[in-house]
Parts: structure tokens; sequence; C-alpha cells
């Protein structure tokens, strides 16, 4: 079958005239001009283990869900859901769970539950179950995006890899995802680690001498055939043992495949700088809540 040709110029001309639908925005000018939530696209989060990725993933899901109302699926296996739960309320009242007030706690689980869903994780998944058991789910709850965390706790379908050897197999699991994403009118946000090798890579010199490198596209496990399918592809990196950079989370975002639509690369020695709230419940750009700021344009409650 033959594309639209007519619909094909309708599109350039509507990004010829600056009419071109872009990605939602945070009015976070730091955070929008390299990165938008797009509907459809298919996001891939790279990074070490323990470095943050699951609670700086869920924290930009959140700044969505008070500034558009965006509603999310997650699915995590390494994390409890009641973990998740406490960890997005937190981040919502800027305030350790044990220190919130029980007006703020009912209001707060409230908008979780609203705008937050979770998998039961007491399952083991293959993509294709968990893909299936995300569109039954989307019969009731009409989310906009689902967290896949992390791919390679999934489970192998067998009687695919029958025929497939490991890297065929990801790339029909990846192909099948961006399939969903279109047919479901979705982002996917699928957080990945990084391969043995880059594990162990240090910098050798520079003030981050003996500190692990932030991983290289390449670095996740599997190899680049993730960021070839995606639509973006992050990196989440944080010097967790470092007497100061501790407290900072970097975004690198590697990969913008359509920058009309908004977002593009950040520097490669420039990475976008998130610094944790003491008692960890938050992120902050210039010393400036990020919750605090979305709130001020969008109040949910």
């Amino acid at each position: 079958m033959l594309i639209d040709y007519n619909q094909q110029i309708k599109t350039l001309s509507s990004i010829r005239k600056g009419e071109f639908k872009e990605g939602l925005k945070l009015d976070i000018p730091e955070i929008d001009t390299y990165f938008r939530h797009k509907k459809t696209s298919f996001n891939i989060i790279l990074g070490h283990a323990n470095t943050g990725k699951t609670s700086l993933t869920l924290y930009i899901m959140l700044l969505y869900s008070i500034r558009h109302n965006q509603k999310w699926l997650i699915f995590s296996s390494e994390n409890e859901p009641y973990e998740l739960i406490q960890k997005l309320l937190e981040f919502l009242i800027e305030e350790p769970i044990n220190k919130i007030i029980p007006s703020d706690f009912n209001n707060g689980l409230a908008f979780i539950k609203k705008h937050f869903q979770f998998i039961d994780n007491s399952k083991l998944y293959n993509y294709r179950e968990l893909l299936e058991e995300a569109q039954r789910i989307r019969i009731a709850f009409k989310y906009n995006g689902f967290l896949i965390d992390p791919y390679n706790s999934l489970s192998k379908d067998k009687e695919m890899l029958k025929g497939l050897g490991v890297h065929e197999y990801d790339y029909e699991a990846t192909t099948d995802i961006r399939l969903f994403c279109k047919k479901n009118q979705v982002a996917v946000w699928l957080c990945t680690h990084a391969s043995t090798a880059a594990i162990r890579e240090v910098y050798r010199d520079g003030i981050y001498q003996g500190y692990p490198k932030v991983p290289e596209s390449s670095s996740i496990e599997g190899g680049g055939k993730f960021v070839n399918r995606c639509d973006h592809f992050l990196v989440m990196h944080r010097f967790i043992q470092h007497p100061t950079e501790f407290m900072f989370s970097q975004l690198h975002v590697k990969k913008v495949k359509s920058i009309s639509s908004g977002g593009r690369c950040t520097p490669l020695d420039d990475p976008l700088m998130l610094k944790g709230i003491i008692n960890n419940v938050g992120y902050s750009i210039n010393n400036e809540s990020l919750v605090k700021k979305v709130k001020l344009l969008n109040a949910p409650f």
C-alpha cells in the first residue's frame, strides 16, 4: 500500500508554517529545550544500577501529571508498588512520609491513584505478555504513558527464541513496543541497564578520576540496536560516592528522533543537572523546586 501523499504534504506545510504540534512542555526551559513528552514515542532510559533512574523517571512523570493531567501505567519488577507510591507522595508533598500531615497524605494519595496505576510484579512476564496485560488495562484506565522498569527483568519468550537469536529477539521486542505505542497512542518509557563492560569503565583523569563513567548509548545491554529503534534515548547518571556531586542527577539526552516536535540532544559535556532536595523528596534546578514550579502553573488540588 502506498502512502497518502496529500497527508504528507499537509504535515510538511504545518511544519513550514510553524503549526506542527509539539510535544508537551513543562514550562521549565531547562527541560523543555531538550525533552518533550510526546504521544506514541518510544523512550529508552539507560543508567547504571542504583543511580536513581527509577526515582528520576517517576519524578519527571509526576511533573507531567501535575502540568498536563497525564496518566501512567507502571511495571517495576525491582521495586514494590508501595515503595513507588511512597516516593511519588514524597515528591508531590516534598516531605518525608513520616512528616506529611493527614490532609496532605489523603489528598496526595488521591492524586497519585488517579494518575498512576501499577501492574502486580509478583508474576514473571515476557514482553509480549506484558504488552497484552497493558492492552487489557487500558480499557479501564486510559493512561498516556507506560513505564517498563527494567527491560532485563522480563523473561524471554521461549517459543520466539527457538527461531531467533537473542539479538534478533531484542529487535522483535523493540519493534513490537513501537507498534504498541502507535496502536494505542501512548508513550512507552523503557528503563535499561549498562553492559558489564560499561560498568567497569571509570574516568582515568580529571575531577572524576576513579568514578564510573557516564554510559554511552552503545553501552546498553544488548548493544546499539536499542538506540536505533527508539524515538528518544536518555542517559541518567549520578556519582553516588562523590563527596559533593552525589546530590546531582545528570540527564543526558542522546537522541531525539523528531526535532520538529520539540527537543534536541544535550551538549556532550553539559547535561541537565537536577539537584536532589534534602531528604530525597524531589529535585531542583537553580535551587528552584520543579514540583513547586509546575504547581504554580497548574495547581492540581
